[in-house]
């Protein structure tokens, strides 16, 4: 009678293991061969297993290339990619690691893009040249793609199309914006440092611990509204500081005015109360 056969853990995983030659890897990866071939050059890519002059490749090799793919997708590049596989073989999860990306580089704003025509952008600012439409878009408030113009941040577009409509030419809210930005842009820049500042006593070539990761990630998060909360208090303050002292110094140019012309008109008045005496 034959022994029963046991098979180990690892046998097991070896029979229902997914091989593939290089066509086929590239296949059901969704890539080409010769990017199979430069992502093993650079070492993103485990070597096959070589039987013969055969590469196999197995499903471990498929995980890999679609972490990649979806990188690349979000904008990676192959070096930045490389930093991140190496984080992943040191043990960081690759979740956790795109969460911290995520947390200090995602968009700060829920804002979602909207699509303008040109006949729309006539009606919100009136007719525009093309000088008017390359300056829009060197600002970055808008982006064409082909005849039509994509906005980030459709409430700051519209908002300017509402003063617009208030009487202010759109040249001067362009003029404002780029006379603005280098001052928002240095405010973001320390608000950032302030947020992101956590990470600084951790060695600047290397990535967090893998334990410390998930709390940094949600400390991170909870900053980011607070960043903008003291932004928006900020502005806030300093718009009601010049609207007051317009106000303020408008009121006394008004009334410095008036004072003066009261007293003109009294010194040229003539003096009825002397006259009177004389007589």
């Amino acid at each position: 009678m034959p022994k029963p056969t046991h098979t180990t853990p690892d046998e097991a995983a070896a029979e229902t293991r997914n091989e593939y030659t290089v066509d086929e890897l590239a296949r059901v990866s969704d890539t080409t061969v010769r990017n199979v071939r430069a992502y093993q050059d650079r070492g993103l890519l485990a070597p096959p297993e070589k039987r013969g002059r055969v590469g196999i490749y197995d499903d471990t090799h498929v995980a890999r290339l679609k972490v990649i793919n979806h990188l690349l997708a979000r904008g990676y590049t192959l070096s930045n990619i490389q930093d991140l596989i190496m984080a992943i073989d040191e043990g960081h999860d690759l979740r956790s690691i795109l969460g911290l990306e995520n947390a200090i580089g995602g968009r700060w704003s829920h804002e979602r893009p909207k699509t303008y025509s040109l006949a729309a952008l006539a009606q919100m600012f009136g007719p525009q040249t093309p000088a008017q439409l390359a300056r829009v878009t060197e600002l970055g408030l808008l982006e064409r793609h082909g005849l039509s113009f994509v906005a980030k941040s459709p409430a700051l577009l519209e908002a300017a199309a509402a003063m617009a409509k208030e009487g202010i030419p759109p040249r001067e809210l362009l003029d404002m914006i780029s006379v603005a930005r280098p001052h928002f842009d240095a405010i973001a820049r320390l608000l950032v440092d302030l947020v992101v500042k956590r990470l600084d006593r951790y060695d600047a070539d290397a990535l967090p611990p893998p334990t410390d990761v998930p709390a940094l990630v949600d400390a991170i998060w909870r900053l980011r509204p607070l960043a903008a909360v003291f932004v928006e208090g900020e502005m806030n303050r300093a718009l009601e500081t010049a609207a007051s002292a317009y106000l303020g110094g408008r009121v006394a140019t008004i009334l410095d005015r008036k004072l003066s012309d009261e007293a003109a008109r009294q010194a040229g008045a003539p003096d009825l109360q002397g006259d009177g005496d004389k007589a």
